[in-house]
């Protein structure tokens, strides 16, 4: 079945001008275009759509999504990482997490979720201070560390940092999963690359700082949990693989 741009626009909820916009910027092109000249979307272009506008509600720049889509991840993948982010981010907003959870679900089994039920729930908050709350009462606390400042936040960096850094920990666990060694090319060059991209985002990361941070996260309660309840073995695996980096 393939839709027009009214049809888009009105399953969406979006302006048809917004539809124009991302067709002209390469975001969304139509399935194909008619001799007569109208846009017609199939079921691919509905399904990137959806993806685009969660992560529209993430206050994602419309330049980033396109490179995060264009890298061809699979659908799967990028609802799955999707999800991880709001339930992070924002608590209150359940039925924009339970649209999620349907499309995952549907996805998983190789079939097409009802184009009436795919855009429910789309809002726009801002909820890091929430999604951090946990842990800076943890830190104010145990080490009476008080860096973050509610105002100082800013959502499109915390959203693309915590991009990166659930990429970055997912491909860890994988690794460690698969049972590579913490020396190899595979897992060196992932450090090298993660710390270039904290480095390029204002972070100024050294070797060595990174591996006191990941000696800490194996040390501290807190941030060992965090990362052995996505693989057993994780902590000690960045720490030690962090240490092989900046001893070389």
């Amino acid at each position: 079945m393939l839709y027009t741009v009214k049809d888009i626009a009105s399953l969406a909820n979006i302006t048809i001008k917004t539809l124009y916009h991302y067709h002209k910027i390469g975001l969304l092109v139509p399935y194909k275009i008619s001799e007569a000249g109208y846009r017609l979307y199939g079921i691919k272009e509905l399904e990137r759509l959806q993806e685009i506008l969660f992560y529209r509600e993430l206050d994602f720049p419309l330049k980033e999504i396109k490179q995060i889509l264009d890298g061809n991840p699979d659908r799967l993948s990028i609802l799955s990482n999707q999800k991880n982010l709001l339930q992070a981010r924002i608590k209150r907003m359940e039925n924009l997490v339970q649209t999620i959870d349907q499309s995952i679900q549907y996805t998983a089994k190789g079939e097409i979720m009802d184009q009436s039920n795919m855009f429910n729930g789309f809002r726009n908050r801002k909820e890091w201070n929430e999604a951090l709350s946990e842990q800076k009462q943890y830190l104010k606390e145990t080490y009476n560390y008080d860096g973050f400042e509610d105002n100082s936040i800013q959502v499109e960096k915390m959203n693309e940092q915590a991009i990166e850094a659930k990429h970055f920990m997912e491909t860890l666990a994988k690794a460690l999963k698969d049972g590579l060694k913490f020396d190899t090319t595979e897992v060196q060059t992932l450090i090298e690359q993660h710390i270039q991209f904290l480095n390029n985002h204002g972070h100024l990361m050294e070797a060595n700082d990174f591996a006191a941070q990941a000696r800490f996260f194996l040390q501290d309660d807190f941030h060992r949990n965090m990362l052995e309840s996505q693989q057993t073995g994780l902590s000690y695996f960045l720490c030690i693989a962090a240490e092989e980096y900046a001893a070389n």
